[in-house]
């Protein structure tokens, strides 16, 4: 059976330029009814993904935010709490990047710092701010960690991304364990390399991709009254 979630608020970071994953999530959280509140740093491009939505018949608003700035995330939350009135029923902290950092003896202090921070902190900041929204509903957080971040994976030259991939599991659990009197639900997917415009751009089309559409489709199970026993968990994707 489809969820829906049908006028329920769900709370998006990283839903920028065409062609990434926040988009697909974005659509499919639409076509299942529910309302959207789109963030990302640069106001032109979710303001875009808002306007196509708002075009196909959904409820999306835009909001432009830097998630590492606590000041500006905390002022987002309070704009969204304004017409919050049945709280969050999905938050999915979507914000963040990859780069190679390098062996770790040779590696800059800034890349490894910047890596943290659009992954790792920008998911932590989003949480805080959002949790209490978040426990009105009963609702649930998807977190993004990644292949990197599971046992086995080949770190050698991506520490700094695999160590922000890794704090996110960590934060999960932690989110997991502590809001679960709450009724709230924190899991994480992690994909392999999934069908992105910047993928296909670096990487080209001979590779086993996860699809953009799959992605989504485990984002919103897990937000769905489907998932309702499921939580604390790491979900392999690819």
């Amino acid at each position: 059976m489809t969820p829906r979630f049908d006028g329920q608020l769900a709370v998006v970071t990283g839903v920028g330029r065409a062609g990434q994953v926040g988009e697909a999530v974005a659509e499919r959280f639409a076509a299942l009814g529910a309302r959207l509140a789109l963030i990302d740093r640069t106001p032109d491009a979710v303001g875009e993904r808002a306007a196509a939505l708002r075009a196909g018949g959904a409820a999306a608003t835009a909001y432009a935010c830097d998630l590492t700035s606590p000041a500006a995330v905390t002022r987002t939350a309070s704009e969204i709490t304004a017409t919050a009135h049945s709280g969050v029923h999905a938050l999915v902290c979507l914000a963040g990047g990859y780069a190679t950092s390098g062996a770790v003896d040779q590696s800059d202090p800034e890349a490894w710092n910047r890596l943290i921070a659009i992954n790792l902190t920008t998911a932590y900041l989003t949480t805080r701010a959002f949790l209490p929204l978040v426990r009105k509903a009963s609702g649930a957080i998807v977190y993004f960690a990644s292949v990197s971040a599971l046992p086995g994976a080949r770190t050698a030259k991506d520490a700094a991304y695999a160590a922000a991939k890794a704090g996110v599991v960590a934060l999960m659990k932690s989110v997991a364990q502590l809001e679960k009197p709450a009724g709230v639900r924190a899991n994480a997917l992690a994909p392999s390399s999934i069908r992105t415009a910047d993928n296909l751009a670096s990487m080209g089309d001979d590779v086993a991709y996860v699809e953009r559409e799959t992605v989504a489709e485990w984002v919103s199970y897990l937000c769905s009254e489907a998932s309702r026993q499921v939580s604390g968990q790491v979900l392999r994707l690819g």
